[in-house]
């Protein structure tokens, strides 16, 4: 049942997909690059909130945005779902179906994986990937331009929505609903990060949030880099509005929010690939903080901290 809802594996690259002890990929002459996410019930989402089309849809699409951060173009995905035991076929198909559009539209396939039952429904994804020149978040340099692909906040706005148990009501208006599918049916930028990787000297997709993500940037480039980010450069009418209905600030959502999987690469001034926009510049540091904000003609200090996965 599975293997035809998934294609049977079949992507460029593999040579043996689903229906064996184990898929077999030749990737070619590039490096390879791996990459494994995890989804729990209860903890990274609920059943409530989306659709299992779109969960299925997500857990690829959130896994595969690793590879867009290191410019590798998917060539197999790996799939193993624990299902709580009232989870029925039917709802296996339209899992599978979301992780298929996923892989589609990443010219890839699900090629393996594994089924066990649980109490709560998991999904764990593998992705591999293959790039001649795999990018890395060291490497941003004093100069470097800071660019983006995709947008930051709006995914944030949408899982507070959901939290706060907002999402039908605020459902009916423009931005809410933008930022409720940001967060269900995120999108990993393989194009942008293959096309980044010719110039970019470092990068990494926004997952934990911007201010924290961009604060490991600058961490792997060594003590003496600063980022400095333009604050009209994150926010949209969209956010703004999304902002609205939750009551906070739009440039929080965009620096804190998290699970945006935009892709941030550090280039030389005045390469900008395809897709990408300037949201921001490095510069030396010489002591205080690795993050500056220049808003309205001044600077403040923001914490270059994101979501931890571990606190209490």
């Amino acid at each position: 049942m599975l293997a035809r809802v998934l294609g049977q594996g079949r992507a460029p690259g593999v040579v043996v997909g689903i229906g064996d002890d184990a898929a077999v990929l030749a990737p070619g002459a590039e490096k390879l690059v791996w990459t494994t996410d995890a989804m729990v019930e209860g903890v990274h989402f609920e059943r409530g909130w989306l659709t299992l089309r779109e969960l299925g849809f997500r857990s690829v699409m959130v896994a595969a945005s690793d590879l867009a951060a290191m410019g590798a173009a998917p060539r197999g995905v790996l799939s193993s779902l624990v299902l709580p035991p009232t989870f029925s076929d039917a709802e296996l198909v339209q899992l599978a179906r979301g992780q298929a559009a996923a892989c589609a539209r990443l010219g890839t396939a699900v090629c393996g994986g594994n089924l066990a039952r649980g109490e709560r429904l998991s999904l764990t994804i593998s992705v591999l990937g293959a790039a001649a020149r795999p990018l890395r978040r060291a490497g941003a340099r004093p100069g470097d331009a800071v660019l983006l692909a995709g947008v930051v906040g709006l995914a944030g706005a949408g899982q507070q929505l959901l939290e706060r148990g907002l999402a039908r009501t605020a459902a009916a208006r423009a931005a809410p609903r933008s930022a409720l599918s940001a967060w269900r049916r995120p999108l990993a930028r393989i194009a942008e990060g293959r096309r980044a990787a010719a110039v970019a000297r470092a990068a990494i997709d926004i997952s934990d949030g911007l201010a924290g993500d961009l604060g490991q940037m600058c961490a792997a480039a060594g003590a003496g880099l600063r980022i400095v980010l333009d604050a009209e450069a994150l926010v949209s009418g969209e956010l703004v509005a999304a902002a609205g209905v939750l009551g906070c600030a739009p440039l929080d959502l965009a620096l804190f929010g998290g699970e945006d999987y935009a892709l941030a690469v550090a280039a030389p001034a005045g390469a900008i690939p395809e897709g990408f926009r300037p949201i921001g510049r490095c510069e030396r540091r010489r002591g205080g903080a690795r993050l500056v904000l220049a808003e309205s003609r001044r600077r403040r200090v923001i914490a270059a901290a994101g979501y931890d996965h571990f606190a209490p």
